[in-house]
């Protein structure tokens, strides 16, 4: 699949984001991925809605009904990138026409289309990340020099603080606000 890229919503526990997915050679990435990263902890689970927008479970009943010779696989790639709908339709689903195939396998794998839950098994680590979490508490700084409340002179700016925003930029601006802050006090 590596390649194939998608709009989908990305959760772990409550947080979701609605961005494009990206099949890599070394598993999911893109800036759903990537924000949802950041609230994911190890071991727990991610859900992907790789239909957003969509009932996917609706959808595959009607064309079962509306276009009863369609191959599966056909009526995925008009939700999914050609590639993982061909892939999908193998794995999932038997090599029938529409019409031939049961209401259970389809509803299943509406379901899983709308709320695919994987646990990861890890990520790229520090060297590959875009944020980090982490550093040191905003309640020892003060929040107009970013000056270290218990050793005076020491400050504290960017990524050594623990402040972590989504992609787009948030990161870079609190770096530069940080630092300007503290440059400005000493």
């Amino acid at each position: 699949m590596s390649g194939a890229a998608l709009p989908t919503v990305a959760k772990a526990g409550k947080t979701a984001f609605a961005e494009a997915m990206l099949f890599t050679h070394r598993g999911l990435s893109g800036p759903a991925i990537l924000q949802v990263s950041s609230y994911w902890r190890p071991g727990s689970p991610i859900s992907l809605d790789l239909a957003p927008d969509r009932d996917a479970t609706g959808h595959l009943l009607a064309m079962k009904r509306d276009r009863p010779r369609a191959q599966p696989a056909t009526i995925l790639a008009e939700m999914l990138p050609a590639r993982l709908a061909t892939a999908l339709a193998a794995q999932e689903l038997p090599t029938l026409p529409m019409a031939e195939i049961g209401d259970a396998p389809l509803r299943m794998l509406g379901a899983m289309l709308n709320g695919w839950t994987l646990v990861p098994d890890g990520s790229e680590g520090y060297a590959k990340a875009e944020v980090t979490a982490g550093g040191v508490d905003t309640s020892c700084l003060s929040s107009r020099t970013m000056e270290a409340k218990s050793v005076p002179g020491l400050h504290v700016i960017g990524e050594a603080v623990d402040v972590t925003g989504w992609l787009g930029g948030y990161n870079f601006q609190w770096a530069w606000a940080s630092g300007r802050a503290a440059g400005e006090a000493v």
